[in-house]
């Protein structure tokens, strides 16, 4: 039985950029349960629980994402060592304080969306309107969280004058 009709050949390169993915959202999610582990200081009950938040959607995704693929009729890359290879995401220290972790993730989520439209690019060329709805929600969403990471630590003026 195929419900799928999509050309199998068309969706390698759709399959390689999701398992790209995969490994990125895995080294992204240890990373904010590092942060969630080890935040400390003045911001601890605000970015406590945001962190919490965030792997919690990080974990969702991981696991659609490797649905996504084994829908594709292909197998999702499942080493975590071969997730350190792959992911352009690298491993962040524990000692990193709330200022440095909040703009880390920041630049970690300039990575997954590059990598997202890299998907959605791939998963338009082989016709694969799955794959478009999937990471464009996540787009959006990660857009989303990015902005108000960003609001987060911007400066007010009440800041800059009492300084």
């Amino acid at each position: 039985m195929n419900y799928l009709s999509i050309d199998q050949e068309k969706l390698t390169p759709v399959v390689s950029e999701l398992n790209s993915l995969l490994a990125e959202y895995h080294i992204y999610y240890q990373k904010l349960r590092n942060f969630h582990w080890n935040i400390k200081g003045q911001n601890f009950f605000d970015l406590h629980v945001k962190f919490e938040e965030m792997y919690k959607e990080a974990r969702l995704k991981i696991d659609e994402i490797a649905e996504r693929i084994l829908t594709l009729r292909k197998s999702p890359v499942s080493r975590y060592s071969d997730y350190l290879t792959m992911s352009k995401i690298k491993e962040s220290s524990s000692m990193l304080i709330d200022k440095e972790m909040v703009v880390t993730l920041i630049d970690d989520h300039q990575l997954l969306l590059e990598r997202m439209t890299n998907v959605v690019k791939r998963a338009g060329e082989a016709n694969d309107e799955g794959t478009i709805d999937l990471i464009g929600a996540y787009i959006r969403e990660l857009e989303k969280t990015s902005w108000m990471l960003e609001a987060w630590n911007q400066e007010t003026d009440r800041q800059k004058t009492s300084a």
